[in-house]
């Protein structure tokens, strides 16, 4: 069994509860012997993901993991969320994101700029189109991306003509308010447990 077929026996696995719990997967990926599920809201929900749902997700997926065996070697299971910034590797990512800031790295290390920043603005199945922090529109395709994710910005935003939010200052409500700690830490953290399996 290919690489790829285990990661396609493991999204059939976690689909359906990920139904049930009415949460979408966001991404499954490989590295190493970490295999990577990554579970988000339904697009248009208010709020992220609950710790309690992800831990619930975790206890399911990994019971029913261990039932099917779908990989024949030594892995290790990770359920976790996107996370504050999320990263985008399709175009189902970048889709879900449109109308927010992005940074985008490109693969060719001679493309002028290599890295951008701005507005993602329309997604196709292989274009994407961002309105640039200088008020310019870049298109390119999905194919053409090193790395990309959104860009969380903490606080209010700043005034026109004022210089960006220094990070000191992260941790803020849109109100200008101190977040509190214990919020805090429930958005930072994204991964719920991590699951060894030995399949034969």
């Amino acid at each position: 069994m290919t690489e790829n077929s285990e990661i396609a026996r493991v999204r059939e696995i976690v689909e359906p509860i990920a139904s049930d719990l009415d949460l979408e997967v966001y991404d499954i990926e490989r590295r190493g012997v970490t295999v990577r599920v990554t579970l988000d809201t339904q697009p248009g929900s208010d709020g992220g993901i609950t710790l309690d749902n992800l831990s619930l997700a975790t206890r399911l997926i990994s019971r029913e993991i261990d039932h099917e065996d779908p990989i024949n070697t030594r892995f290790t299971l990770e359920v976790t969320s996107p996370g504050l910034e999320r990263h985008l590797r399709t175009p189902r990512h970048f889709q879900r994101e449109v109308g927010k800031d992005v940074t985008v790295r490109f693969r060719d290390p001679n493309a002028d700029p290599r890295r951008i920043e701005g507005q993602l603005t329309a997604v196709d199945d292989t274009n994407v189109t961002m309105l640039l922090d200088d008020g310019t529109e870049c298109t390119f395709t999905t194919d053409e991306v090193d790395k990309a994710r959104t860009v969380f910005a903490w606080g209010p935003g700043p005034k026109p003509g004022a210089p960006k939010q220094h990070p000191k200052n992260a941790g803020t409500t849109q109100d200008g308010r101190k977040q509190p700690a214990k919020n805090q830490a429930a958005n930072m953290i994204t991964t719920a447990t991590q699951k060894e399996t030995q399949t034969s």
